[in-house]
């Protein structure tokens, strides 16, 4: 009894013993109230945090109006399920949410939108083995502990079921109201601040997710996702085909979470790609920009041929680069040492190597990407030998980067720069000990890229061999206590979304293209360039000639226009 005693009072009112069963309403109440204030916990930090410079800081008036709208939000959300069998399961379901939610947006600094839930729809499990620590339990437990005790020991009063439509429609109308008046009270402060700070919308907890999880549920509604429309069939091979005497061999290296600022060869002060950069032969794009801050939604997108604003408009799905590069009768492979190619790879062969046991790329579960190379000679020799015969497309889709376990990321030997983060909870670790650990995983890409480079220039006495390097997006390494990858597109930090695009071509097909590696090297150098651009730079530099194509998006285009 004496420990009790010593109990915050939140607490001592959450382990009191059950008392008379209370209506409905007051269980909603009190557990939109707790989710308004200890669930936002991560919105008021950073509503204090995100003050204009000079500005005065936000006043307490405007404070309670905001926690009022929140927890009347809440309730009325929660009144919509304030039934006999559906109050107590569902208002479960809703602490859970927010204090995940919360462990996520204050240990990461994420926000929650349809985007990042889609992600965690789609992450595996070794994804999501990287994201557990022994912070997740604990921040749960804190948040949703005492009130899920307290919910399921509190008896609930059962009116018949027809009192029960008329009170619940009641309070419904009640808090909407109240969440109306809140609103109006302090509208001119609000307007402001959700127009200068349109991040802190994402952070509103569980309000988020619901909306997030509502915008997936009804996108059938919004977009048809069961038809594959055709894209590009009227595709086919270009004049450097005929009499061809070496097919081309394109290998198209797919990277995971890579920040173009965090490259040696782009000129990071650090020398993260020693292999890379020692070569003479390369094309880097120090401009480049992602569509997407996510791989859900980036990788699509970019092997999309409708462009960011056109892809993310689409009333359906459309075939992609890889099926128009099919339908023009060259081999396609994609090799997948991720979670998969979001469906993108789907109509072409595929294989992955998550599963391999390699022993020299393969530990605990996972593999380096190396272990892409190992046995790629046979994987390309057993594709069909026809269109082998026209040209050969490798998509190689790495783990690269992939956070928060950047220290997996690298081999020991790699491992340059120290002392690197060794946790998944990233606020563990100074930001010294992140970027060691990040950029250690760049070592781990530039190796790999020379390997790769190495692997296509043993093939030039058959293939006409070239390589594309560009990541799906990039990461935030703790700038601003922002963790990963992932936030809305409008406010994402730049590290989000500039990534790395590297190319290489032999002198062979620097021939064939008409596009020299001295061109591009100029025409890289300072150009902005967009993912927008990926899907007719690979058609062009292929001679693949189809009405999709659109040569002011072609990278090689000026190159070749200039002989």
């Amino acid at each position: 009894m004496e420990f009790l005693l010593r109990l915050p009072a939140p607490f001592r009112f959450a382990l009191r013993r059950p008392s008379a069963a209370l209506p409905p309403a007051f269980v909603v109440l009190a557990i939109a109230l707790w989710m308004a204030s200890f669930g936002n916990w991560p919105l008021w930090r950073a509503l204090a945090d995100t003050q204009a410079p000079g500005s005065a800081p936000h006043g307490w008036a405007f404070v309670l109006g905001f926690g009022v709208l929140i927890a009347a939000g809440n309730a009325a959300l929660l009144m919509l399920f304030a039934w006999r069998w559906t109050l107590k399961p569902i208002a479960t379901l809703l602490l859970l949410i927010t204090a995940f939610g919360a462990y996520f947006m204050l240990n990461y600094g994420i926000a929650i939108d349809a985007s990042m839930l889609t992600n965690v729809l789609q992450t595996d499990v070794r994804e999501a083995g990287d994201l557990l620590s022994w912070r997740m339990p604990a921040v749960v437990l804190a948040l949703a502990g005492a009130p899920l005790w307290w919910l399921w020991r509190q008896p609930v009063a059962r009116p018949t079921p027809l009192r029960s439509l008329a009170q619940n429609a009641g309070w419904l109308l009640l808090f909407l109201g109240v969440a109306v008046a809140s609103v109006m009270a302090m509208f001119q402060e609000f307007s402001s601040t959700m127009r200068n700070q349109p991040q802190l919308r994402y952070l509103i907890n569980p309000l988020n997710s619901v909306y997030a999880l509502g915008r997936i549920a009804t996108q059938p509604l919004r977009m048809d996702t069961h038809t594959l429309l055709p894209f590009g069939r009227d595709a086919h091979l270009g004049a450097s085909y005929v009499n061809q005497t070496k097919p081309p061999l394109l290998v198209l290296v797919v990277g995971e979470t890579g920040r173009s600022g965090n490259f040696g060869l782009n000129g990071y002060a650090r020398a993260t790609t020693p292999q890379l950069s020692a070569r003479n032969d390369l094309a880097s794009a120090s401009n480049a920009w992602a569509c997407g801050t996510s791989t859900a939604t980036a990788l699509p997108c970019m092997f999309s041929g409708l462009g960011k604003s056109g892809y993310e408009a689409r009333k359906s799905n459309y075939e992609n680069l890889l099926d128009v590069l099919a339908h023009a009768g060259l081999a396609v492979l994609w090799l997948d040492n991720q979670s998969g190619c979001k469906g993108v790879c789907d109509r072409v062969a595929s294989a992955s190597t998550t599963a391999s046991t390699n022993p020299n790329w393969c530990t605990g579960g996972e593999c380096l990407d190396p272990v892409m190379l190992a046995g790629l000679d046979e994987r390309l020799a057993a594709l069909p030998a026809d269109q082998r015969a026209r040209g050969t497309v490798l998509v190689l889709h790495q783990m690269g980067s992939h956070g928060p376990a950047y220290a997996r990321r690298s081999a020991p030997a790699l491992k340059k720069f120290t002392p690197e983060c060794q946790s998944n909870a990233l606020q563990e670790c100074s930001q010294e000990e992140v970027v060691n650990a990040y950029d250690n995983s760049i070592v781990q890409t530039d190796a790999f890229l020379g390997a790769t480079l190495h692997w296509l220039e043993n093939k030039q006495a058959e293939f006409q061999p070239a390589m594309m390097y560009v990541a799906d997006h990039g990461e935030s390494l703790g700038e601003n206590n922002i963790y990963l990858h992932g936030l809305p597109y409008a406010i994402a930090p730049d590290v989000q979304k500039h990534v790395p695009w590297i190319t290489w071509l032999s002198p062979a097909m620097q021939a064939r293209s008409g596009a020299s590696t001295a061109c591009l090297q100029k025409e890289m150098a300072t150009r902005r360039i967009s993912q927008d651009d990926y899907f007719h730079s690979v058609l062009g530099l292929l001679d693949v000639q189809t009405t999709t194509y659109q040569a002011a998006n072609d990278l090689f285009a000026p190159c070749r226009a200039k002989g």
